[in-house]
């Protein structure tokens, strides 16, 4: 039995709160804005205008100029080490900017012709607009050097940089020999903003000169504030535009062949298939007021064409989480995040219906959303009750700007099925307390009924006290679930607990170093109780951290940690059992050269095995563990990405391992054009198992995912595409004790495959 050595948490709460005085101070009034005046043009330029590095002799002049690129890191405030001028304006429809980007050796310039949403890694630039000029949440239109797109929202309310959004914008980009020469234009139909004839905007423009690790802005922000928007100038002169009626529709068909495994039945597995399925529907959007964004979807593409990456998930005592993919989800998500993760868009598997209702009225920014789920009806066999029948979701999400770049806000969510339910309501905030520092709160109750008629209530609680600044970061959270507190359209997987969490870390950035950008200390500890009052966690885990040149870190970290595993969470234990382990964690990543870049992540140590043989309690075993990730360039147009996952547990006291989970995964992408790529990517899941020391079963899987790809914009693309996926699982689909299908050592079999073809369109009006 161990006894509870940490005391860190009530003495680091009271060192970080005397280490960032003056939090209780309001924000001080600030200075005048930067501004800048674009002005209307008749007509919008084009890249090859400016492709000696400066505007030719027709735009000289007629687009506001803007020159004084700041550093943000590594060196705060002094001018970028490469000249870079921005040249802006509008028309009707489009707003316009090119960045004029100088390089004193365009040789070392990182440009790749990759995929859409595949920019990061190159060299950058980065258009930041707050049309609603809130303060806090931005878009993002980013391109690099060739002209390839990323574009994402990003919100300073949840700290949540989302490159999931998608819009349609244009870009162009060229490298020349002094460096190289970006052209953006962006339609106002692909943007919301205020219903008024006159338009304040804030904006920053922003370069990345990745092998230096520099990022640079205009105008100048500095990592002593917390978040970028605020520091963001006043873009003017934008007067009398329209995003039009705007409403938008993609209809999409898509059509398959496939042969899969059907495990409704555990008793009964067989395998269904179709030589020919033919499925439709059709996503609208209808802009009201400018501002307000109504989305209805029916029988919505929901199917996915990029893989999840890969995860361990053998032996985790909590859901793992994989973040959620389909484009209807990923828009405008940011208007339902709130400190606790209260909707999910993964708890919609397979809806037929949804509508959507997003944007901003005046202060208040709205979001709404009800769907219907097939899924629980479809997972279970045709005779079963509950087959055919459908979840529904409802979603209310409201938040008022108050003070200065600080919200309030509400939210409630309900999921009801076949008589049972699950509803969520609380109020949240973020705060600014100062320039340096950022609080955010939540409290809500949850009430459950199941579908056996059990009954359960709860409050849950969220706290965030955060300082900044461009030396010191430190973090004071705290997590309160109570045991009945339970959110089915949210992903929270830990009731029953009080946590205290403190992350402080210091960074030197040496002025006259050629080599090194930082290097600081960092120092994590948390503690977590149940509401009877036992420590059930606690740990410490201090770090060191260099960062060098060429995008490279090196970091090692030690975790000194306890759990304790009682018999509500293990149902084979008959009282508590307390585990005392140690882990070491070496971390290297780099980006010598263009063409190649990679991470290594090694731990070793011990950890708790959940999976331990049938009847046998969970126990401390050895554990070591690698991941690891490489992307090779060989050629401008092919991006290949490698990852190889290693987990190993070993057995009590024993040389002898209880488990090996290898995944390894390689993706080759090529790129002919910006809209036509040919993707291939191929995957290898085992799992070695010892049954004297755990549950797990042998298992090996194969998969393998051809797809080509033409995509001209969002919205509009085609694809063609084929999946199969094989198994060791035995011929003639036999049933093992377990009541799980038996495996075999080394033989194979195909479980599913899938040819398909899936073509969207675009229609805007």
């Amino acid at each position: 039995m161990y006894t509870t050595r940490l005391r860190i948490p009530p003495i680091a709460a009271l060192l970080l709160l005397a280490a960032v005085g003056g939090w209780a101070q309001v924000r001080p009034r600030s200075a005048p804005p930067v501004s800048v005046r674009i002005p209307r043009l008749n007509s919008g330029p084009k890249l090859e205008d400016f492709l000696a590095m400066k505007p030719n002799l027709e735009w000289e002049g007629k687009m506001a100029k803007v020159d004084d690129f700041r550093q943000w890191r590594p060196k705060d405030g002094e001018p970028s080490t490469q000249k870079t001028v921005a040249y802006l304006g509008y028309d009707n429809k489009n707003l316009y900017i090119v960045f004029v980007c100088f390089d004193s050796n365009p040789n070392a310039i990182r440009a790749h012709l990759t995929a859409r949403d595949q920019v990061f890694g190159d060299d950058f630039v980065d258009v930041w607009l707050d049309t609603f000029h809130e303060h806090h949440r931005m878009y993002e239109f980013v391109v690099n050097p060739l002209g390839v797109q990323e574009d994402g929202i990003d919100d300073e309310n949840t700290f949540n940089e989302d490159f999931t959004f998608d819009t349609v914008w244009d870009s162009r980009g060229k490298v020349t020999e002094q460096g190289y020469v970006v052209w953006i234009a962006i339609p106002f139909k692909s943007l919301r903003f205020a219903n008024a004839d006159v338009q304040t905007w804030g904006i920053l423009l922003q370069r990345d000169i990745t092998r230096n690790a520099e990022k640079t802005f205009w105008p100048r922000c500095t990592q002593n504030v917390v978040g970028l928007a605020s520091q963001s100038a006043d873009l003017a002169g934008i007067e009398n535009i329209s995003s039009g009626r705007n409403m938008q529709f993609i209809p999409y068909g898509l059509l398959r062949s496939f042969r899969g495994l059907d495990l409704r039945d555990p008793n009964a597995p067989r395998f269904t298939s179709k030589t020919a399925k033919v499925d439709g529907g059709v996503d609208s959007k209808f802009i009201l007021k400018k501002s307000l964004v109504l989305d209805f979807t029916v029988e919505p593409d929901f199917s996915q064409i990029e893989s999840d990456q890969p995860q361990v998930t053998v032996s985790q005592r909590f859901e793992v989480f994989f973040p959620e993919k389909r484009p209807f989800f990923l828009e405008n998500a940011s208007y339902f995040a709130t400190p606790i993760n209260l909707f999910f868009t993964r708890r919609i598997a397979n809806p037929q219906f949804g509508a959507r209702l997003t944007g901003r009225l005046g202060r208040f920014s709205i979001g709404g959303l009800v769907a219907d789920d097939r899924s629980p009806g479809l997972i279970v066999p045709d005779n079963d009750a509950l087959a055919g029948k459908r979840a529904q979701f409802a979603i209310v999400r409201a938040a008022r700007d108050i003070l200065r770049d600080s919200t309030l806000g509400v939210i409630y969510t309900d999921r009801e099925f076949d008589g049972a339910f699950n509803r969520v309501g609380g109020v949240d905030g973020r705060i600014r307390l100062g320039k340096t520092v950022i609080t955010s709160f939540q409290a809500v109750e949850s009430a459950t009924r199941n579908t056996d008629g059990s009954y359960l209530a709860g409050p849950a609680f969220e706290f965030d006290l955060n300082k900044s600044t461009h030396a010191l970061n430190a973090d004071l959270h705290y997590t309160g679930r109570s045991d009945g507190f339970r959110t089915l359209s949210g992903f929270d997987p830990q009731p029953d607990i009080h946590a205290i969490n403190q992350d402080v870390n210091y960074t030197w950035w040496p002025k006259k170093s050629r080599y090194v950008l930082n290097y600081g200390p960092d120092l994590a500890t948390y503690l977590i109780r149940d509401h009877e009052g036992n420590t059930i966690n606690w740990g410490v885990e201090p770090q060191f951290r260099v960062e060098l040149q060429r995008q490279t870190k090196i970091a090692y970290i030690y975790a000194e940690e306890a759990e304790t595993l009682r018999p509500r969470d293990f149902g084979v234990l008959t009282r508590n059992i307390d585990f005392l382990r140690h882990t070491h964690v070496a971390q290297f990543s780099s980006a010598p050269l263009p063409q190649v870049s990679f991470s290594i992540d090694y731990r070793w140590g011990q950890r708790v095995n959940y999976a331990p043989a049938a009847g046998a309690p969970p126990y401390l075993a050895r554990r070591n563990g690698v991941d690891v990730e490489m992307t090779l360039h060989p050629v401008n147009r092919l991006q290949i990405d490698n990852s190889y996952l290693w987990f190993r547990l070993g057995g009590v006291d024993s040389g002898l391992p209880a488990f090996n989970n290898h995944i390894l995964r390689s993706k080759w992408n090529y790129q002919f054009t910006r809209e036509l790529s040919a993707r291939v990517i191929l995957q290898y899941n085992s799992i070695l198992a010892n049954p004297l020391w755990t549950s797990l079963a042998p298992a090996k899987t194969m998969n393998a995912d051809f797809l080509i790809a033409y995509l001209l914009h969002p919205g509009t693309a085609i694809f063609v595409g084929y999946n199969s996926n094989a198994e060791n699982l035995d011929r003639l689909l036999a049933i093992g004790p377990d009541g799980n299908l038996r495996r075999t050592r080394s033989s194979f079999i195909n479980d599913n495959r899938e040819f398909f073809v899936k073509a969207s369109y675009l229609l805007r009006f």
